[in-house]
């Protein structure tokens, strides 16, 4: 015979108001319970939150990524809140002994935060690299996101793309619809 248990949990109320906004969340009065009868489970997360897509494919490159190009400058890149995806390749040359750093740059209005950083050094014969980068920054009101190149020695290519708005509400990609 199955036992019942009533829960009193403010973290699992919250998490029910996250998850189910259609439903009202949780309201006052109605107790949680458990039980130790065995249930099939039915995980309707994506579908309860609004999303139909998975994650990985809700990351995905479309239309509406903007691309950029950066060299020999300092780039504000994305200015607006929220997550975003930022990917591409870094081209490097080397061979006159002199030390590159390019660099990702978060602003907080005031003050820089190099968050990913290449750096290049040639030591007299001439080389080229080329390294590829693909996160995820986080932008709060006020804040920036740039890319520094040093020279022409060093060129940054890539695209960034909103995957989350500031409250982590996904934002599927351009021409998506159910």
């Amino acid at each position: 015979m199955a036992q019942e248990f009533t829960i009193n949990s403010a973290a699992i109320e919250t998490k029910i108001n996250q998850l189910l906004p259609s439903q009202g969340g949780f309201q006052p009065g109605v107790d949680f319970s458990a039980s130790t009868m065995i249930m099939p489970i039915i995980d309707l997360t994506e579908t309860a939150t609004g999303s139909v897509l998975r994650q990985d494919l809700q990351t995905a490159i479309n239309t509406g990524s903007t691309p950029f190009s950066v060299s020999a400058a300092t780039t504000t890149l994305i200015t607006t809140t929220g997550f975003f995806r930022v990917f591409g390749t870094v081209t490097m040359r080397g061979g006159d002994n002199v030390a590159r750093s390019g660099q990702f740059i978060l602003n907080d209005g005031a003050t820089d935060l190099a968050i990913y950083q290449f750096n290049c050094k040639g030591a007299g014969t001439e080389t080229y690299m080329v390294a590829s980068y693909d996160f995820i920054v986080f932008l709060r009101a006020g804040d920036s996101f740039k890319c520094l190149s040093p020279n022409n020695e060093m060129q940054f290519g890539g695209s960034t793309r909103q995957i989350a708005d500031i409250s982590g509400n996904l934002v599927n990609p351009t021409g998506f619809s159910l």
